[in-house]
């Protein structure tokens, strides 16, 4: 395996690869709304309120973003517009909006202005503030009959709320937002940097019940997907309200991050998976997510604070390249291979995430100069 100490990044030349991928992903999946991609390396088609549904056209915003070319805002256009249609129908819309409308009506607003999509925006940004619960002060998770429980994943959602009161002027998303994310501080982020996944609530109290491993090895262990959704989502927490109380809880996720990383520098799915991660897959995915957020708390720094941040990121992120592309596959519809979705459950263990793919190509272009910020 190449040494990634000793390389750098080729970013002009990573940045053409990905161009050329993307162009061939839009003929090979064309209207599907894709999540995991197997051995066959065909993407699969989920129902447009999936929580990935997201990811895919925000890839191509942000392309059309950074190369003005009209094919992919072409090819984007309709998402948002297809999952408000889906909204006004009974629908399964989570605690995830963010990830399905950040990337896509937002985005769609802040590069056309386009008003719909700002409207589109706003009801999405209405939807996740209505899930607060004002007693435990947190975001409820999932639709079950778990009205208590709340995930790590929503620290990733919070953005949305953020940009619905600078583009509303109405202060109660921002106060929402800050809200569940100091629940995150308290309940989530261990002393160490590791990540609690699940925490149960009592929905009519408030009080903490228990922790739970959820998509983590056990309640304890430290799920690195979920590692990486806390450091993302508390540098970006950061740069929306300056409180240096979720910068330092970047800081220390990232830390942990970093410490753990193999010699590859691509995370295995959970960093305490037994006494030995010798045989346990890893999850591209959740590198790829580490490395942006990792950018972004570089971004948040002098630089001489930041550069041990963007050098991990640049390490993760050259790992990923030469060792997890599918750059000679042109058939193959993902970009990133040996992505872990959920472990303990036996779901999608070893394949192509598209989320995966979102975030490395995230990255990537802010190397290559990407100021636009969504998440």
């Amino acid at each position: 395996m190449m040494n990634v100490l000793q390389k750098k990044l080729d970013v002009p030349l990573i940045w053409e690869q990905i161009q050329r991928k993307v162009d061939r992903m839009i003929v090979l999946i064309g209207d599907k709304s894709p999540h995991v991609a197997k051995e066959d390396g065909i993407y699969d088609d989920q129902r447009i309120d999936w929580w990935t549904s997201g990811f895919w056209p925000g890839m191509l915003w942000l392309l059309n973003d950074m190369t003005g070319k009209a094919h992919y805002k072409d090819a984007a256009w309709s998402w948002d517009e297809r999952m408000e249609q889906r909204m006004l129908e009974p629908n399964y819309f989570d605690h995830d909006v963010g990830f399905q409308f950040l990337p896509t009506a937002v985005m769609k607003h802040m590069l056309t202005q386009d008003e719909d999509a700002a409207r589109r925006g706003l009801f999405a940004a209405n939807f996740l503030a209505g899930r607060f619960n004002l007693a435990g002060r947190f975001i409820r998770a999932w639709n079950s009959d778990k009205h208590g429980w709340s995930i790590i994943d929503t620290s990733m959602n919070l953005s949305l709320l953020f940009w619905a009161t600078e583009q509303s002027g109405d202060p109660r998303f921002e106060q929402v937002a800050r809200a569940h994310a100091d629940t995150v501080l308290k309940h989530f982020i261990r002393e160490d940097g590791s990540v609690n996944h699940i925490v149960s609530f009592d929905p009519s109290t408030g009080e903490n019940i228990e922790v739970l491993g959820g998509q983590g090895y056990a309640p304890n262990s430290g799920w690195s997907r979920g590692a990486a959704w806390a450091l993302y989502g508390m540098a970006n927490t950061y740069r929306h309200t300056g409180d240096l109380a979720y910068l330092h809880a970047a800081r220390r996720v990232a830390h942990f991050f970093i410490a753990h990383l193999p010699e590859d520098h691509v995370p295995h799915w959970d960093f305490r998976a037994g006494a030995s991660l010798v045989d346990e897959p890893r999850d591209t995915s959740a590198g790829a997510c580490a490395a942006s957020g990792l950018l972004e708390l570089a971004d948040s720094l002098p630089d001489a604070e930041g550069r041990i941040y963007r050098e991990a990121a640049e390490r993760i992120l050259l790992s990923l390249y030469e060792n997890y592309g599918t750059w000679e596959n042109e058939e193959h519809e993902a970009i990133l291979l040996h992505g872990t979705g959920h472990k303990p459950a036996g779901q999608n263990v070893d394949v192509s995430l598209i989320y995966g793919d979102y975030f490395f190509v995230e990255a990537i272009a802010k190397l290559a100069g990407w100021k636009h910020r969504i998440f």
